[in-house]
């Protein structure tokens, strides 16, 4: 009898193991998720933002990387990976961030000096940067050192956009503001300013033809200032920044 009962056993385990696994193209992972996070064959557990990963066809890749440990303004530290923006493989756990309609379609979040404490544009799929949010802190791996969303002040009532560029410390104080996903799209918000569409963004292009990022702070599509294209921005987390 012990010999007929073994392999039903063993067949029964085989059983459970492969319901565990997670089918391509389904959730594997994300806040309040309590299922399975293990992926079946020929697939990768792929974060796309805070409540969301999804099984994704890819194989996982055993490339070491350090961590850098910085302040948030929270004062818990996070990690970030060490792999530059703008190298063709999307890191575990950052999302590309990128515009999805014309005239920007599939220009991507970066510097505009790569890598650096500059200004917040919008660019070539080759020099996208990769971004992670902790603490409502956007937070952009530049080369292994984590740079800091900050967003300037409103100086008066009838400032309308407001510009954001990186810094190699965290955002704090009055005009500090949460960053945060809705579904894939990003949206940043602060308790003195009042805005129709927390989503909305616009890249206007300076004299030198670069396209800087703004925060929207008037109604999406309307009155949209001279130089100007309203958008919203969205995680993209393929295993490239595609065009």
């Amino acid at each position: 009898m012990l010999s007929l009962l073994t392999p039903l056993v063993t067949l029964a385990v085989l059983v459970q193991l492969v319901s565990a696994q997670v089918a391509v193209y389904g959730q594997c992972g994300g806040e309040d998720y309590s299922g399975s996070t293990t992926c079946a064959s020929g697939s990768v557990c792929t974060y796309s933002n805070p409540y969301y990963s999804q099984c994704l066809p890819g194989t996982a890749t055993s490339t070491p990387t350090t961590t850098v440990s910085s302040g948030s303004s929270s004062g818990t530290s996070t990690s970030t990976s060490s792999a530059a923006s703008g190298t063709t493989t999307l890191q575990s756990g950052y999302s590309f961030i990128r515009a999805v309609e014309d005239p920007n379609f599939h220009k991507y979040l970066q510097s505009q000096t790569l890598n650096t404490a500059s200004t917040a544009v919008l660019g070539s799929p080759s020099t996208a940067g990769q971004f992670i949010i902790t603490d409502g802190q956007l937070i952009y791996n530049a080369n292994g050192t984590p740079l800091y969303a900050v967003v300037e002040g409103q100086a008066n009532s009838t400032v309308t956009k407001l510009a954001m560029s990186w810094s190699t410390s965290p955002a704090s104080g009055a005009n500090e503001g949460t960053f945060m996903w809705s579904g894939d799209t990003l949206e940043w918000s602060i308790p003195t300013i009042t805005r129709p569409q927390l989503n909305a963004w616009l890249v206007c292009a300076d004299a030198a033809g670069n396209l800087d990022l703004f925060i929207n702070l008037g109604s999406y599509d309307y009155e949209t200032p001279s130089g100007c294209a309203d958008e919203t921005i969205h995680a993209y987390t393929g295993a490239t920044a595609t065009p």
